[in-house]
């Protein structure tokens, strides 16, 4: 294992965030509408109507098995009525990220197609758990682009990764430890200067930015992030896709069930939905 460079590592890191491209105008106008208590869904139609890729994409999501409604919806207005705005905004940022990164520069360490697959798993166990623990249905859109979102970080890492992830293989420790032991920064840190850069809320940030150490996350937000974690987790031991992180720390997991309220037969329970959920939720993909 060749020494790594963590200075020149975190320079090439801060390099490939500048050089992403920034959201679109639409979606940064979707996510500014959505955050006002006293926005409309007319006041996003017609935002949105002005996108044709977003129309498109919008129209597409709300008549996909994600949502499997009878009846076929053709109205960009009657859409965002249906889905509701914060899922519309979600929709909007999931699909905007994702085409945003996935022509990013990929490390052979974490193949682009495996690492959507554990984003996306992540994404529905996240959603599984908070409703299975009465986490209202609209919020638990939320939950699952936080899900979705949580690994963003790991986008930028370079080759000298796959020494980081033999590390972990052979000595079966967690990701995050080795990280920062041979790369100096881990996926989280580097995670959140994505969001920043893409002025994500800070219920997302947090996620992306605390999901392996809860704890240190704003208090209003540990919550969400610790069910991030949990999901994380639950799809890493599961093996949906790759994420590089097969020896998650159990004291931290049994933190996050106490944080949550989840018991382990709930945080067991969600195996009978996940698989199917996964499958619709891969429009997300497509879109």
């Amino acid at each position: 294992m060749t020494e790594i460079d963590r200075e020149a590592n975190r320079k090439a890191i801060n390099r490939f965030i500048k050089r992403m491209p920034s959201l679109s105008t639409t979606v940064g106008k979707v996510m500014e509408i959505c955050s006002r208590t006293d926005a409309s869904p007319n006041e996003l139609n017609r935002v949105i109507s002005l996108d044709p890729v977003l129309t498109g994409q919008v129209l597409k999501l709300i008549n996909s098995a994600y949502y499997s409604l009878m009846n076929k919806v053709t109205s960009l207005t009657r859409a965002i009525t249906m889905l509701g705005m914060n899922t519309v905004k979600n929709m909007a940022l999931s699909t905007a990220i994702i085409r945003s990164v996935s022509g990013a520069k990929k490390s052979r360490a974490l193949p682009t197609k495996k690492f959507w697959a554990h984003s996306i798993g992540t994404g529905v166990c996240t959603k599984l758990l908070a409703k299975a623990n009465g986490v209202p249905v609209m919020e638990c859109e939320e939950y699952f682009v936080a899900g979705l979102l949580h690994d963003l970080g790991k986008i930028p890492f370079g080759d000298e990764y796959i020494d980081v992830l033999e590390m972990v293989q052979k000595e079966q420790r967690p990701l995050i430890v080795v990280e920062r032991e041979l790369l100096g920064i881990d996926h989280q840190e580097v995670g959140q200067q994505i969001a920043e850069k893409w002025q994500l809320n800070e219920a997302m940030s947090s996620a992306i930015s605390f999901h392996h150490n809860v704890m240190d996350a704003p208090e209003e937000h540990r919550v969400r992030a610790a069910y991030v974690g949990l999901a994380n987790t639950y799809a890493n031991i599961l093996d949906f896709g790759y994420a590089g992180d097969p020896f998650p720390c159990e004291s931290d997991t049994i933190k996050m069930l106490e944080l949550t309220g989840l018991t382990w037969e709930m945080f067991g329970a969600i195996a009978q939905n996940v698989e199917d959920e996964i499958e619709k939720a891969q429009i997300f993909l497509q879109i």
